[in-house]
């Protein structure tokens, strides 16, 4: 990997966040909604998509490119070196006018996620991370708590997260707190604010794959729910779910799962 893929991302994350806030308050978002999900999209998720593939691809035309908002290209998986970018996780919340969406923005190399940055503009807040290079917020490093068992754990999760059926030896008594943004949910772990986050739905790629780099590097365990690696730029570009804590609790949580 380049050594300046961060600094590209970066750059583009700063770029996207000045697109995205030219919506900021607008009277038409023009929001239409997927077939396959229900799941919102707006005006502004389609001009941050154009303006970062424009960036990005100008920059690295050998590299891949799988986005939320883009037909999905399969020459992605010949490439060596593929973008996974989410331009604005957390749709929902930007259409409500709140602060907790986020641009999510990856470089991954056969399968693994090298070079990674989750930015929340509204909040002023820029993740970042490289593999084996540690994990930043706004440039100061981070890193995952300690605590060590589920019982009264900080965790984010959905609410359906925590129905019985997910916890065959009982659902752990955690303390849940959720936010709209999966990106940003994986980035507040990194971040020590919560113990763990835990997310049984499959997950799509561009949701995850900036946040787990991030976690990763601040000293978490990520797993899929079965407690597997996440591999990256899949033909179906989905995990199997998301486990994330340190390794610790990470342990206490999959045993409760399995």
């Amino acid at each position: 990997m380049p050594v300046n893929d961060l600094s590209l991302l970066i750059d583009a994350a700063h770029m996207a966040g000045e697109v995205a806030r030219g919506f900021v308050g607008g009277s038409d978002l023009g929001v239409v909604y997927k077939d396959h999900d229900n799941s919102p999209v707006t005006r502004a998720d389609m001009a941050v998509n154009a303006a970062l593939e424009e960036h990005l691809r100008s920059a690295r035309g050998d590299y891949g490119w799988l986005s939320e908002e883009s037909a999905d290209d399969e020459t992605r998986l010949d490439a060596e070196r593929v973008f996974i970018i989410d331009p604005i996780d957390g749709t929902r919340s930007f259409i409500e006018g709140a602060q907790t969406w986020a641009h999510a923005l990856a470089v991954v190399e056969h399968g693994e996620v090298v070079a990674a940055v989750v930015y929340l503009p509204m909040k002023e807040k820029m993740y970042t991370a490289t593999r084996g290079g540690g994990a930043r917020m706004n440039g100061v490093p981070i890193a995952v708590g300690g605590r060590e068992q589920a019982t009264d754990a900080e965790v984010l999760a959905a609410r359906p997260a925590l129905e019985p059926k997910h916890w065959p030896r009982g659902v752990p008594q955690v303390r849940r707190s959720h936010r709209p943004s999966l990106a940003y949910r994986l980035s507040l772990v990194a971040e020590g604010r919560f113990d763990a986050m835990f997310t049984f739905r499959p997950s799509w790629e561009w949701d995850i794959a900036a946040g787990a780099l991030i976690l990763e590097e601040a000293g978490a365990k990520v797993s899929n729910k079965r407690g597997a690696p996440l591999r990256f730029n899949g033909a179906v570009p989905q995990n199997d779910g998301v486990l994330a804590a340190n390794p610790m609790l990470h342990a206490d949580l999959l045993d409760q799962l399995l």
